[in-house]
């Protein structure tokens, strides 16, 4: 099956229907093994065995910046290209990617707790992180209070394509200010995170990434389905009438 054929919906259904239980399988695998291997990784020298927490926090905050990547092409898709299942990707991606930022927040205020001596600080990161959650919450609103689902698909469309400047943001917070928030361990040098640290670290960002196409392809179906029996009713009740 080419690319291009996962355009139409029938496809699509289909492509995921056999793609979901295959994602789901590998997506298990790999976080046992995962969590498995962070269970074994060494402590910090200075952290102890909080540092365990980075295995959990890290990838959440990778995929909650790629979900709104995910959600800003997309919008492009609805808003230039047209794409018949453009809004049907941003919508779906939402909520998934509003959860990986919760979870960022909430696996890094237990972080922060012991080493800044408080759950929250203003911080750059950390509040450039939740500007992103409240971003998702407001995609979120957008898709459940229009009911027409070519206006949410626009407005959801505009509000994300405004939203990415947020990414940068995010990703150049601590080189930008002065931050309590350690500063990138991953560059185009190499990494300065210890291989039996990183190779876990490493692991965990797989299942995470699994894990999000896992529940992105099951989210879109339920979508595609959800908007046909929608029509469906339409058609009925026009019919009655």
């Amino acid at each position: 099956m080419a690319l291009g054929d996962l355009a139409n919906p029938s496809r699509f259904l289909a492509f995921a229907n056999r793609a979901i239980p295959w994602l789901g399988g590998l997506t298990v695998i790999v976080f046992a093994f995962g969590l498995n291997q962070a269970m074994l990784a060494p402590n910090d020298y200075q952290q102890g065995a909080t540092v365990k927490i980075m295995y959990l926090h890290v990838p959440s905050a990778w995929l909650s910046m790629m979900a709104w990547a995910v959600m800003t092409v997309a919008a492009l898709g609805t808003l230039v290209w047209r794409h018949p299942l453009a809004d049907v990707a941003a919508k779906a991606a939402a909520p998934i990617g509003g959860a990986f930022a919760l979870l960022c927040l909430i696996t890094g205020s237990l972080w922060g707790r012991p080493e800044w001596g408080t759950y929250w600080v203003w911080d750059a990161r950390l509040t450039s992180e939740l500007v992103l959650f409240l971003l998702y919450l407001g995609v979120v609103a957008l898709w459940r209070t229009v009911e027409d689902p070519a206006r949410a698909a626009r407005a959801a469309a505009i509000l994300t394509l405004v939203g990415a400047i947020d990414l940068p943001i995010i990703k150049f917070s601590v080189d930008w200010w002065n931050t309590l928030h350690q500063g990138a361990s991953f560059g185009l040098e190499g990494s300065t995170i210890y291989p039996t640290i990183l190779f876990p670290l490493l692991i965990m960002a797989a299942a995470f990434m699994l894990l999000f196409a896992t529940l992105q392809l099951a989210a879109m179906r339920n979508e595609i389905l959800r908007r046909r029996v929608r029509t469906l009713r339409l058609m009925r009740a026009r019919t009655a009438s």
